[in-house]
């Protein structure tokens, strides 16, 4: 049997390729090579990573599609603190990133400890980090914050001491508060008595004041309007 004869029994696609192997390629099977090229395709994930920028400018308006939908996944982002990855902490590598949603509703990074390897919930100490990348072959700086457990800060200060963040302490706050009190209501009780010296002194010259003034003439509104036209037409 032909070709053309068992091109009657074939579907749509098999007769199609008979076509490209009969008149095209002149040599069957070799239809593999019009198969599309997918090497140069991009996922949503490759267009991220290739156009992510760990701080966006604000000056920085993204020209292509690429960088807008970049742009719109770090505006999503969770910017207060950091998720690190402490694996290579001996070899002085420390990896970052922001949050995501999923993570700050489960407290990762803030009431669970930053090190994405960790989970404990105990001891967390926050760290200012002067975080050095590598973006694009320039080299950037950036300063965040990590929550990290005691086991993890050791790891995070393996070479380098950083900075600890920490809150004020209560006491010195109500110390704080209750001077601030004391000092507002001297203030307020010395404005008192200044006010009642003021009302005794507007008191004892209120007679002689008023006695000086004169009353004053209240002109209707047709007597303004004359008065007006008259100097207008001057």
């Amino acid at each position: 049997m032909s070709v053309f004869d068992r091109m009657r029994y074939m579907n749509p696609y098999d007769f199609h390729k008979a076509l490209i192997n009969e008149y095209v390629l002149k040599k069957p099977g070799d239809t593999k090579f019009l198969q599309r090229d997918t090497s140069s395709d991009k996922s949503d994930s490759d267009v991220l990573k290739s156009n992510h920028k760990f701080l966006w400018d604000d000056d920085n308006v993204p020209e292509t599609w690429e960088e807008r939908f970049a742009k719109k996944y770090y505006d999503k982002l969770f910017k207060e603190y950091c998720i690190t990855d402490l694996t290579l902490y001996k070899e002085n590598k420390i990896a970052l990133r922001w949050r995501v949603e999923k993570e700050v509703v489960s407290g990762k990074g803030q009431f669970i400890c930053g090190n994405k390897k960790c989970d404990e919930k105990e001891g967390l100490r926050s760290w200012e980090v002067n975080f050095s990348y590598v973006e694009k072959g320039e080299k950037k700086n950036a300063l965040v914050k990590i929550r990290l457990c005691e086991s993890c800060s050791k790891k995070l200060n393996y070479h380098t001491k950083r900075k600890e963040v920490k809150r004020l302490k209560s006491k010195k706050f109500k110390n704080t508060s209750m001077k601030e009190k004391k000092k507002s209501q001297s203030c307020s009780s010395t404005e008192i008595v200044e006010d009642n010296n003021e009302i005794n002194e507007v008191d004892k010259g209120e007679t002689s004041l008023w006695a000086n003034l004169k009353p004053v003439e209240i002109k209707s509104r047709e007597e303004e309007i004359d008065e007006y036209l008259e100097e207008l037409l001057l």
